[in-house]
């Protein structure tokens, strides 16, 4: 289950002319296609045709995978990145054939465990597909379990596994990560890295750009609920919200720093930052939070209580000028101890 919060503003079309000093990369999550038995995951067929439509006529193009890092520096077009999860069928039968015929890039992330099971595509057709040279198939763990609770060496046990597969089913390993339920820490972050994999994504909302942590790459995770039309707009009028650093590094909370203290330092030419507001969903609920600023660019995020469900979210936006939207979204994992 994932929660994205965006408040309903207008959709607009900006003038192509007017300035942006970077416009980032919007990565998309998708992972069912027509299962309306399971919302939180599934989108629509006919939802995800307009998505494509609107991201065309928006004037977006779709990132190569295999080009990333080279449209990370390019700060001057519109982009947009597609990943989908897990290698469902459901993708197989009713959404490739769609991207199939307009050659749209995406990446596919899968959990070696879970191919060739009920409800999953198999190897011979990951392998079709793969073949086109607008696909990458990226790796998503063997076993799709909570690994952030999990030892360290049951953590590299099971990346090595999901490795070693890939490169006897593909012949390589993906230099893409993806979290599975976008769920990290530092000890897992740290492993991912020491097994040569270059990027991973969670499941926390914003835009990618060149200052983020190519290891802690969001995205905006797309379902029944958060696919709807009106809220995908609001997504494609989003850019990256540039920061220093947040605070803690650590996203992987215990009981006794839950609520974790949150402060974030952006860069000291951002504009109209005390415009700036923040919300998170402690103690289950939605709520606005408190903003401190210790300084012009420097800001502490005061949470009301604790984070009570598995994860905690903090959502932040600011608008612009130009009526667009910088969007960063913080996930922090709660222990299980």
């Amino acid at each position: 289950m994932f929660f994205v919060v965006f408040l309903s503003y207008p959709h607009k079309t900006y003038p192509s002319s007017y300035n942006i000093d970077d416009y980032g990369i919007i990565t998309l999550m998708y992972h069912r296609f027509e299962e309306n038995k399971y919302p939180s995951t599934n989108i629509r067929i006919k939802d995800f045709k307009v998505h494509l439509d609107l991201i065309n006529k928006e004037g977006f193009s779709f990132v190569d995978p295999d080009k990333f890092e080279l449209e990370l520096k390019n700060k001057t077009n519109k982009k947009v990145l597609l990943t989908i999860d897990d290698g469902f069928l459901s993708f197989y039968k009713n959404a490739w054939p769609i991207l199939e015929s307009k050659k749209i890039p995406f990446i596919l992330f899968v959990s070696t465990r879970e191919v060739g099971k009920n409800g999953y595509m198999t190897w011979d057709q990951i392998n079709e597909i793969a073949k086109k040279d607008f696909v990458h198939i990226g790796n998503h763990s063997h076993s799709h379990e909570y690994l952030i609770d999990e030892s360290k060496n049951e953590i590299v046990k099971d990346l090595k596994k999901s490795i070693s597969i890939f490169k006897n089913e593909m012949g390589y390993n993906s230099h893409f990560f993806s979290y599975p339920f976008g769920e990290y820490s530092l000890q897992l972050k740290e492993i991912v890295h020491n097994l040569k994999f270059r990027f991973a994504f969670g499941q926390h909302s914003g835009v990618v750009d060149d200052t983020k942590d190519l290891l802690e790459l969001p995205r905006f995770p797309i379902n029944e609920k958060y696919g709807e039309i009106k809220r995908f707009k609001t997504i494609l009028n989003t850019l990256p919200f540039k920061f220093k650093k947040i605070t803690p590094d650590e996203k992987y909370i215990f009981n006794k720093n839950n609520p974790p203290e949150v402060s974030i330092e952006f860069f000291e030419d951002m504009k109209n930052i005390k415009l700036i507001n923040c919300y998170s969903n402690e103690e289950n609920k939605w709520n606005k939070s408190e903003i401190i600023f210790k300084d012009y660019n420097k800001i502490e995020i005061k949470l009301k209580g604790k984070f009570t469900t598995e994860r905690g979210r903090i959502n932040c936006s600011l608008r612009e000028d130009n009526g667009l939207w910088r969007w960063l979204g913080m996930q922090f994992v709660i222990a299980e101890k």
